[in-house]
């Protein structure tokens, strides 16, 4: 008797035990080693969905490099137009506000910064923002999720020595500048 009621009390807890964890976020690393990685970085969950670089003789890469500010120069031979299409989540249950300050860096310890775009005239632009609990960035009725990228753009003008310089790193940094999380690019 006392080993059938053991039993039926080993499977009782057995079967427990998988719903106990329902319901319970999983956390994301602060690190991607790659492209396609779900990083938490501060109160958000980010993704980068595709980088690359852009040619302004590209049909499609005409759109993603508009609203510079005037005055910007086009890249020098030695540099290029850099993309990275990124997409974000607040996963928490109360709003949070999405990073504002972005970097790129090499091997070497050298960094590039996001060029800004004036997001009336680029409907990719990234933006920083302030999600609601599940809300996300770009938001799904928006140009960007349904555009060939499905995310917010960040624009950098690299040195084409970076290449040599690989892997190179989008750090996504909060207030102070204090690094919330990385994602190591395909580059």
């Amino acid at each position: 008797m006392i080993a059938r009621r053991t039993r039926i009390l080993l499977c009782g807890v057995s079967l427990a035990l998988p719903l106990a964890a329902c319901g319970h976020k999983q956390a994301h690393p602060h690190a991607g080693d790659s492209e396609g990685v779900y990083v938490d970085a501060g109160p958000v969950t980010y993704q980068v969905q595709l980088s690359r670089e852009l040619s302004p003789y590209n049909v499609e890469d005409q759109q993603y490099l508009r609203g510079l500010p005037s005055g910007t120069l086009g890249p020098r031979p030695d540099e290029e137009w850099f993309a990275i299409f990124l997409w974000a989540k607040n996963q928490s249950r109360s709003p949070a506000t999405t990073a504002s300050s972005f970097d790129i860096v090499d091997t070497q310890g050298t960094k590039y910064v996001p060029l800004a775009i004036n997001p009336t005239v680029n409907p990719f632009a990234w933006t920083p923002q302030s999600l609601k609990p599940l809300g996300t960035e770009p938001s799904p009725d928006s140009v960007a999720a349904f555009g060939p990228t499905q995310g917010s753009e960040l624009l950098f003008k690299i040195n084409t020595s970076a290449y040599s310089n690989r892997p190179l790193t989008l750090e996504i940094r909060g207030p102070a500048q204090q690094l919330w999380g990385s994602i190591t690019l395909d580059l």
